[in-house]
């Protein structure tokens, strides 16, 4: 029984899941690897998160998984260890931290936006208040244009009568 590097195993999990997403037949008869095993290894590796991206991928690209896998990675990391995992994944040590606030940002609005239930209703509310206030102006905006097109009409057809 064959023994494979943690490499080529994610290499082949790669192959068959998005963005490449070859036929695990396929990869099977160019490697010669078993159709089960490659199951095996993409549910492995799916249930561990995703592997590493290859380095032929460019950062900015990784998904956020990627990312926080990273994160989580160099977080127990000292300066030096640090520095190392990033040549080795061909990173920089400022993303890493980009990537950290990118994920505190998007938590603390999301704290945000779980409170906002409460604030729809009182929303709603106002938002009925104040439709109802430009539907009742509307009205006497509407009194008003015709009361003037009436004294208008009046006055065209009657004259003024500025001496009584």
């Amino acid at each position: 029984m064959p023994s494979y590097s943690l490499k080529f195993k994610q290499k082949m999990v790669s192959k068959i899941t998005p963005p490449n997403k070859q036929s695990v037949a396929q990869v099977s008869r160019d490697t010669g690897v078993a159709i089960p095993t490659l199951y095996k290894w993409k549910k492995l590796f799916s249930n561990k998160g995703p592997a590493m991206p290859i380095k032929s991928t460019p950062a900015h690209r990784w998904d956020a998984k990627a990312k926080l896998n990273v994160i989580t990675a160099v977080a127990a990391m000292n300066e030096i260890q640090r520095s190392e995992y990033c040549r080795q994944h061909g990173i920089f040590p400022e993303q890493i931290e980009q990537w950290r606030e990118q994920f505190i940002e998007s938590f603390s609005s999301g704290s945000k936006e779980q409170s906002q239930p409460k604030d729809t209703a009182v929303n709603k509310k106002k938002i009925n208040q104040l439709e109802s206030e430009i539907k009742r102006k509307d009205k006497a905006l509407a009194e008003a244009a015709a009361l003037l097109m009436l004294s208008k009409k009046a006055q065209a057809i009657w004259g003024n009568n500025e001496e009584d």
